[in-house]
This record gives C-alpha cells, structure tokens and sequence, in this order.
C-alpha cells in the first residue's frame, strides 16, 4: 500500500516573494558661506562657499569613493549646487536641480541677522514648538517638512536599490532626519546638521526604513552600501 504524498512545507518568506530593494539616501549638507552661522539667508540668490566651503566640498566627493552612486540631486541654490559640483565631477554624474531641496522659505525674516532674530519673541516658538510656526510671508516649518520628505520618496521612486545623494539644507536636512526617525517636528531642533555633514536614511517601499548616519564628517561612506 502506498503511503500518501506529505504536503510541501510552506515556502518562506523570502522565497515566496523577493525583498524589496533598499535605496539609500544620502543628505548632505552644503558647505559654509561667509554668512554661516549669523545671518538667516534663506532662498536668497548669490550666495556662494566659502574657501573653508570649497574644501568641505571636496572633502564629501572623497569619502563617496567606492561607494555606486546612482544620481546626484541638489537645491537650486548656488551654495548647494557648488558643494555637489565635486561630486560631480568624481562621478561623471550630472547635478540634477530639485526644488523639493530648496532651502525653507523664510519670508520676510531673509537675510536677517541671526541675533536679531533669536531677540524676538517669536524666536522661542521657532524652537521649541516649530510645528506651530509659520515664517512671515514665507513657509511653515510643517509645509517644509513635507515637501522635503515628499522630494525625497520621489528620488527613491525614480531610483530603487540605488545611492542618490541629495545636496540641501540644515532645516530641511533635521526635518527629513526627525520625520525617518519617526519623531515629532516639535523636537526636530535637537538633532544637528553642520555645514559639509552626511547623513544616511534608507528607504524601502517608498517608506523611511532606518538612519545609519546623521551629521558625519570623517568615517568613510562605502560602508554604506545598500
């Protein structure tokens, strides 16, 4: 008498339906101007690096050796545009120019100094509850944070299992950060993002997955690999 057939063991996950692909972003922030650090100069036109820029510049084109760069996408700004230029240059890459990384729009607070800013009493809830504040005549912090997180799922559309690396700013930088991480725009100020800086975030089926990296200015970045 023949024994009847055992059914096949379920198939696993990974072999019933392959993973799919991680892309790797990488956040960088634009080198340092002549006015970094004291004045607030927004979407202001003709702002350039600084010679310490210029080197930061060069310094993020040499830690992407070895690492397969897929794209290179900046804010139109010229001080974003000139910190990717040596990475384009590395890669043969062009610098593709993507609003979604502008600067946050600042209103009528462009080109203010720093110090008179942080005087006013509206400075306090820029701070410590942004998700309330809106910038006179420009963007609220929120608007910001979901053009930048929105920009960016649309790279890792255009680009799945790839390395983009993404040419931006410290606010809208903190802001992608906070919102992969899954913590609140309220406390979004805590995290630091210096000028030259690289930060990591993976996505995974259009959906923030893990932050490898945030605010790096040596380690070498092949480790990366996605």
């Amino acid at each position: 008498m023949t024994a009847a057939a055992q059914p096949a063991p379920p198939a696993s996950p990974s072999e019933s339906a392959p993973m799919p692909p991680s892309t790797l972003l990488l956040l960088v922030r634009h080198g340092e101007t002549p006015t970094t650090g004291t004045v607030l100069p927004g979407r202001a036109p003709d702002l350039h690096l600084s010679d310490r820029g210029r080197t930061q510049a060069e310094r993020v084109a040499e830690r992407l050796t070895g690492l397969p760069v897929t794209a290179i996408y900046s804010s139109p700004l010229e001080r974003a545009c000139e910190t990717a230029g040596p990475t384009s240059a590395a890669t043969g890459l062009e610098i593709i120019r993507e609003p979604g990384l502008l600067e946050c729009d600042f209103g009528e607070w462009t080109g203010r100094r720093i110090a008179d800013l942080a005087a006013l009493p509206e400075w306090k809830t820029v701070q410590s509850s942004p998700s309330t504040f809106r910038f006179p005549g420009g963007e609220s912090f929120t608007e910001m944070q979901d053009r930048m997180v929105g920009a960016l799922q649309g790279l890792c559309a255009a680009h799945p299992g790839g390395v983009v690396v993404c040419f931006s700013h410290a606010d809208t930088i903190k802001a992608a950060v906070a919102h992969a991480l899954g913590t609140t725009l309220d406390l979004f100020q805590r995290i630091m993002i210096s000028p030259g800086s690289v930060s990591a975030v993976t996505f995974v089926d259009g959906q923030a997955a893990s932050v490898p990296m945030v605010n790096s200015h040596s380690e070498p970045l092949s480790k990366l690999k996605p």
